[in-house]
């Protein structure tokens, strides 16, 4: 698991509903928050209307084919993806992880092997956490003692700029909608609209010496959010 103090969000790309129960019963067991999309556009939809820390993609998809699905998702997010399918067509397998899938389970399967890779991409995929610490692209962050700093050098965040800042190192490398920034940071009680976000990130870029003309740690994914990068050249 990422951590004990919110579940694993997982998207599930499939038109099959009777797997979707099976999966979200299972899961929900073992701190996995599942969300359903039937369709590969649905999916790509809710997509940018949320946040999640890793998708179950199936190929063989009733619109639009897994591994187009695969393309989309990587030209914006290094988001980790597990591919699910019938099919045992190596090429499919090669394809699917030439484009960026980060793992690929056969069907059928059981949920106890799927939460087992799950963990262990997730585990591949998040940025180093020691101890309730956080880095990413210079920045170190000691959660229990609400301290960050920038290569050494410590920062004064507010208690809002402090849980966004870790909502995004918690997520380096993948998109964070504006929509679900606050509730990711744990702070949905915040009643803010688009442009408060966008103000908070703004005074956050200050303080982090990111220049806004030309962000290199937080960058503006038009129209969706923002992205904390893992590493800043």
């Amino acid at each position: 698991m990422t951590g004990d103090l919110v579940p694993i969000r997982v998207l599930l790309i499939d038109d099959d509903r009777r797997l979707c129960e099976l999966l979200d019963s299972y899961l929900a067991q073992n701190g996995v928050s599942l969300r359903h999309a039937a369709t590969a556009r649905e999916g790509l939809e809710t997509l940018g209307d949320d946040t999640f820390d890793a998708i179950f993609l199936d190929i063989m998809m009733p619109d639009l084919d897994g591994l187009e699905v695969l393309r989309r998702i990587r030209k914006k997010n290094s988001i980790p993806i597990i591919m699910l399918t019938a099919r045992g067509d190596e090429a499919d397998r090669v394809v699917g992880l030439e484009l960026g899938a980060d793992d690929y389970v056969p069907k059928p399967f059981s949920p106890r092997e799927l939460l087992a890779r799950l963990r262990a991409v997730l585990r591949r995929a998040q940025p180093s956490v020691e101890a309730e610490r956080l880095s990413a692209g210079g920045i170190a962050i000691e959660v229990p003692s609400r301290e960050v700093a920038i290569d050494g050098h410590p920062v004064e965040l507010t208690g809002l700029e402090f849980d966004i800042l870790v909502a995004l190192v918690r997520r380096a490398g993948r998109v964070v909608p504006r929509s679900a920034l606050l509730a990711e940071a744990g702070r949905d009680d915040v009643m803010v609209g688009a442009r408060t976000v966008d103000v908070h990130i703004s005074k956050l870029r200050k303080k982090l010496g990111d220049d806004p003309r030309s962000p290199r740690m937080i960058r503006t994914v038009r129209g969706v959010g923002y992205v904390l990068s893992r590493e800043v050249e």
